[in-house]
């Protein structure tokens, strides 16, 4: 699976979350960037994130995510 194809997944993810159709996520985004992103919708959006995956974010990986891409990162080596 390519950068390309998470990302683009995870926009979709992100846009029906925070129920924002403009949301455009890119490998920079964090929650400052995102209205709404709090630890309530962050938990959301990872249980979100794992059922299109389908795998499971370690608690240490889940918060050393700094960023989107580093997400997107974990998932294409998952997808290998």
């Amino acid at each position: 699976m390519t950068r390309d194809v998470v990302t683009a997944k995870l926009t979709e993810i992100f846009r029906d979350i925070f129920e924002e159709d403009d949301i455009v996520v890119t490998d920079e985004t964090t929650a400052q960037d995102i209205e709404g992103w709090d630890s309530l919708t962050h938990l959301s959006m990872i249980s979100e994130v794992e059922s299109e995956f389908k795998m499971r974010f370690k608690m240490k990986e889940i918060t050393a995510m700094k960023n989107v891409g580093e997400m997107i990162t974990i998932i294409c080596e998952r997808a290998k």
